[in-house]
């Protein structure tokens, strides 16, 4: 069995290789936040264990993806405005983790402060999120694309210890804890 210890990161590229016009830049924030070295935030990142170049066969890229996801313990899924239009590798990634690794997803939000309501973002979730939050086989915390609660997720959630349900998320207790004003 794969030593799963890593953490997968999936965003919609949007078929660009320019990251200010994709959700790359917030991939690149996630990177940011691990080498700075006041940083508390820590993760090992999948996409950093194996090398695949972008010109590999397509085939040759799920491979290496279902790979890494398979020895990830969770996967953190960024949601921005264009997400849900992806059709080719978000789905795929989404459907792996939940229906074959059976790892719970952290779904980050940018342009948010607080996620009180999951449900209300519905309208960004893609077709293979929202079908397995649900039928209620995914299991998701919900939270903003901010450092505290995305390291907290990532600290506290994973195969062994995922999520109570589809729909979770912060209390206001613990957006304050980490100085998110009300």
């Amino acid at each position: 069995m794969a030593y799963r210890n890593g953490t997968y990161v999936a965003f919609h590229a949007n078929n660009t290789s320019d990251p200010s016009e994709s959700d790359m830049k917030y991939y690149n924030t996630l990177r940011m936040w691990k080498v700075r070295d006041e940083s508390d935030f820590k993760f090992i990142n999948s996409h950093e264990k194996r090398d695949v170049r972008d010109s590999s066969t397509k085939e040759t890229l799920r491979r290496a993806l279902r790979e890494r996801m398979n020895n990830s313990k969770h996967l953190l899924l960024i949601i921005g405005d264009t997400t849900r239009f992806d059709t080719d590798w978000i789905p795929f990634e989404i459907i792996h983790a939940v229906d074959n690794c059976d790892i719970p997803i952290i779904a980050a939000y940018p342009d948010y402060d607080r996620i009180m309501d999951p449900s209300a973002l519905s309208t960004l979730w893609p077709k293979a999120l929202a079908d397995r939050i649900n039928n209620k086989t995914a299991r998701v915390i919900h939270v903003p694309f901010k450092k505290e609660p995305i390291a907290d997720a990532i600290s506290q959630f994973d195969f062994e210890s995922p999520p109570k349900g589809s729909l979770s998320y912060y209390s206001k207790e613990a957006y304050i804890s980490w100085g998110h004003v009300f």
